[in-house]
């Protein structure tokens, strides 16, 4: 007993440590931040927004994931973000991306762009042709464009792809695998651990429970999930063909093609590559700078005249208000968690605040739902849904526009809005409902632990040391089914499609945009341009303003987010540069669990999720 409360002890005592750790990390940021601040205020204040000093090429060097909207709005969630091993800078808005290449097409100052791609992570198809769009539009200004790398993942060539020439290095490789949908399953471990599973769910699809009963995918789920990768693969095999003038069977070649290919080119992929088409040339980075330095002109430094997209990014000054009325954009994105919350998560709450504030604003005279979800809580879906149906009833049409995923919750959110645009690649459906409870009564009875007394009701000594009897069991599912039902009935309500119909097209399964569309889920294929020009026409506006809404910060947040950000910038100092880099994957670990607990928190414990819509 002694050497339990010492270990209880030592636990604490590591805790404790941690706070303090924290604490004056934080205090010694502040300060200085504060001391930054006043130096960088004092010698710029006055100083306009910097333009490039000369002609020069935009370098789209890409570091991070591609989102839609920024996690970091409180100062503190991205403190404590930081502290998990998650950097400020390490997130790339998506029309961000979009909106400064277009900048660049019309800058007499940009030559061209270069992509250089390296530390840009895979990134969905559906946010990929967003930003290939915009190169296709950068190409009529008649300016070139280069890809240049050393590897390209999959990500990374699809865009590489749009390019005028392609350039890899003699040692590397274009690493294309195809796209997929892994997931692991813990049956067989639970039950070792004598945990009880208790699942409830409707649908026949609905395989977001899978792991926790199975030890692998069931037959149907295999079958959906084949369906719509075949579609996001042929896609991607299509554009790039197209890019490069090649035979889509170049991109899908068969294990013993594969290995034949090699031995042809003696092992050495970079050659491989340039064979089968897919890069123009084989570049050292010196051969690489002088080509560039060539065609952009020398910067005087042994490269060529060239500004980075962050960089160029800063410069952009921001667009005037000038027209009369706006366009309120709202970004539902993340997992849809009940209550207040931080960026990159939907909070039932927070979307809800931000709709009254359109419906009660005279300038604002439509809206425009940007979805990326998987979904989430049904409870929380179903108090964003009211909300829209309460700004249509107020004269203000709402436009969904679907980015990479709106399934599940996504689409509960998204089947009240006057109009659903999805792109051909977006996955959205999933309709269905699940609950999962575990117990723990018998890995505890097992070591000698058990749990009794006395209730005033049969729903009194429900928990997780005493398990579920079946009366509760009974419930549950009943429950269950009831939101089920709902689900059907508001999508047969709002999309005007018989409920015998839906039922067939529900059943937890997952559609991509195109068949979405064929399906009546969607009204048409789109992206976020078609989605503003949509609202625009609905709402019968010429001219307008767009109005990203955030979530509001308190004048001392914004205090210390602006504090935190000329810190980040001007001294290169970030809250994870105090974590030893040995403890950050580990710190990184705990952010993905937390995020995970955090996220179901459902009231009545019901859930309207897509977990195996992540693409590998």
């Amino acid at each position: 007993m002694k050497q339990i409360f010492k270990f209880i002890g030592m636990i604490f005592k590591g805790i404790w440590k941690l706070i303090t750790f924290i604490r004056l990390a934080f205090i010694n940021l502040l300060f200085l931040a504060i001391v930054a601040v006043i130096f960088f205020g004092f010698i710029h204040s006055d100083a306009p927004p910097a333009k490039p000093e000369k002609k020069s090429a935009l370098v789209l060097n890409l570091s991070g994931p591609i989102v839609e909207q920024s996690s970091y709005a409180n100062p503190m969630d991205s403190f404590s973000e930081s502290l998990l091993g998650q950097e400020l800078p390490k997130q790339n808005v998506l029309y961000q991306i979009v909106s400064t290449i277009r900048h660049a097409k019309d800058d007499p100052n940009i030559t061209g762009l270069v992509l250089s791609l390296g530390k840009m992570p895979e990134t969905n198809l559906t946010k990929l042709r967003y930003i290939a769009k915009a190169l296709n539009e950068f190409k009529t200004s008649g300016k070139p464009i280069y890809a240049v790398g050393s590897f390209y993942n999959q990500s990374q060539y699809y865009l590489a792809s749009y390019a005028d020439k392609v350039l890899l290095s003699p040692d590397g490789a274009v690493l294309i695998k195809g796209y997929s949908a892994y997931a692991l399953y813990y049956k067989t471990l639970l039950d070792k651990l004598d945990v009880n599973t208790h699942v409830f769910r409707v649908g026949t699809y609905k395989s977001a429970v899978e792991p926790f009963i199975r030890d692998n995918m069931s037959k149907a789920a295999k079958q959906d999930a084949a369906d719509w990768l075949g579609q996001l693969w042929g896609a991607y095999v299509d554009d790039v063909a197209t890019n490069r003038h090649i035979k889509p069977n170049t991109l899908t070649p068969t294990m013993s093609q594969f290995l034949a290919l090699m031995k042809k080119n003696k092992g050495d992929l970079a050659v491989l590559a340039k064979n089968i088409g897919l890069v123009d040339e084989l570049a050292t980075r010196q051969q690489v700078r002088a080509e560039l330095t060539k065609k952009f002109g020398s910067d005087g430094k042994d490269s060529y005249n060239a500004i980075s997209y962050y960089k160029y990014l800063s410069q952009i000054p921001s667009k005037p208000k000038t027209a009369a009325s706006d366009i309120a954009v709202i970004v539902a994105n993340g997992t849809i968690i009940d209550g207040n919350q931080m960026q990159g998560k939907v909070g039932g709450d927070t979307i809800a605040q931000m709709l009254r504030k359109v419906q009660n604003d005279d300038k604002i005279k439509a809206v425009v739902l940007r979805v990326d979800s998987p979904g989430g809580s049904a409870f929380a879906s179903d108090v964003i849904l009211n909300e829209i149906k309460a700004v249509e009833a107020a004269g203000k049409p709402v436009v969904v526009s679907m980015s990479s995923l709106a399934a599940s919750g996504g689409y509960w959110i998204s089947m009240g809005a006057t109009k659903i645009i999805a792109q051909p690649t977006t996955l959205t459906g999933s309709i269905g409902i699940f609950s999962v409870i575990t117990t723990f009564e018998k890995g505890l009875n097992k070591i000698g632990v058990y749990t009794d007394g006395v209730g005033t009701t049969p729903f009194s000594g429900v928990g997780l040391t005493t398990g579920l009897n079946k009366g509760i069991s009974a419930a549950m599912q009943m429950g269950v089914e009831h939101g089920y039902n709902r689900f059907t009935s508001l999508v047969s309500q709002y999309r005007h499609i018989p409920l015998a119909k839906v039922d067939k097209i529900a059943q937890g399964r997952v559609w991509t945009g195109r068949d979405a569309k064929q399906l009546g889920l969607v009204d048409q294929l789109g992206d976020f341009d078609d989605a503003i020009a949509l609202a625009a026409k609905l709402a019968k506006l010429k001219s307008y303003n767009l109005d990203w809404m955030k979530k509001q910060l308190t004048p001392a947040q914004q205090i210390i987010s602006d504090l935190m950000k000329q810190v980040s910038v001007h001294m290169g100092i970030t809250p994870s540069s105090l974590i030893p880099q040995s403890l950050l994957p580990v710190a990184s670990q705990i952010k993905e669990s937390t995020s995970l607990m955090n996220s179901l928190n459902d009231p009545k414990g019901q859930y309207a999720l897509c977990l195996t819509c992540s693409v590998q």
